[in-house]
């Protein structure tokens, strides 16, 4: 149903910009979000990427879906015919089991 995306407070045009403690504060935001989404959604993988071309840069964690096929990674999620799809309530509902776990 989409990406999580984890976005530095400030704006940076990449990765290397980052200080070592939003380096540190990013990848800890990484894990806790790829546990809570395996312990919500029984996620098999999750795919961690840089997308530097947004403004500002997004870190997205891709795929949240359960028995992905590993063909289907960085970003290719749209391509799986049989990933889970959702509205907004379906997405919302979703962001709020999520949302439980990393509390």
């Amino acid at each position: 149903m989409g990406h999580f995306l984890i976005e530095p407070k400030r704006h940076i045009e990449g990765l290397g910009e980052l200080t070592d403690i939003e380096a540190a504060e990013t990848g800890r935001m990484t894990t806790r979000l790829s546990h809570a989404l395996k312990e919500s959604e029984g996620v098999d993988l999750i795919c961690p990427s840089s997308w530097a071309t947004t403004f500002p840069p997004s870190y997205p964690c891709d795929p949240p879906l359960p028995r992905c096929s590993s063909g289907i990674l960085g970003g290719r999620v749209n391509e799986w015919p049989d990933a889970p799809r959702g509205g907004k309530e379906a997405i919302e509902a979703l962001c709020e089991r999520v949302r439980r776990k990393l509390i």
